[in-house]
């Protein structure tokens, strides 16, 4: 079916009719977001991936209960997010080493200079994995992601003000974090 032009809410309306084929739509459509979402909030590729594929087949499991069809990229969206903060809970209760971020890409420096980038990319993960999850997660959706303050809050079901004090507490907590690897 060549549902490419259409909106969300006629996909998921099309699924509740019975064609399941049409999820494929929305797995297109929101799957990179959700990866690169997910990739953030617990720094690891298999873990992310196995991430989005749960959140997806969830959101597929429980598709009639989607209130607004036509936000369903923001409905899988806090089904991801709640299923990131229950993993990196767990996570942390078993005390698993923590993944490093890979070296960023830059035009060569020399040996120093990319080793002194590694080992920041190293300590801003470390700093982001002790932030409390709600600030991490604000703070990776405005900064990283480049989100809007209103989308963000749509995403998360949060009101603005709320949205804007995590993030300043967020770099609040880096900064201070980051200042104590020094």
């Amino acid at each position: 079916m060549g549902m490419t032009g259409i909106s969300d809410a006629d996909v998921v309306g099309a699924i509740l009719d019975g064609d399941t084929e049409a999820f494929a739509v929305l797995v297109r459509r929101y799957q990179d977001v959700l990866y690169a979402h997910a990739y953030r909030m617990v720094g690891g590729g298999d873990e992310a991936a196995d991430l989005v594929q749960r959140a997806l087949v969830a959101g597929f499991r429980r598709l009639a209960t989607c209130r607004e069809p036509s936000r369903v990229g923001g409905w899988l969206f806090r089904i991801l997010s709640n299923l990131c903060r229950d993993h990196l809970r767990s996570r942390r209760q078993s005390d698993i080493s923590l993944e490093v971020l890979p070296p960023l890409p830059a035009a060569d420096e020399g040996p120093d200079w990319n080793a002194r980038r590694v080992e920041l990319g190293i300590r801003l993960r470390r700093a982001l994995d002790r932030l409390e999850e709600g600030h991490r997660e604000a703070f990776l959706m405005k900064h990283l992601e480049g989100r809007r303050y209103d989308e963000i809050s749509k995403l998360l079901g949060v009101s603005v003000s709320a949205l804007k004090m995590r993030v300043h507490r967020a770099r609040d907590e880096l900064r201070e974090l980051l200042e104590e690897y020094q």
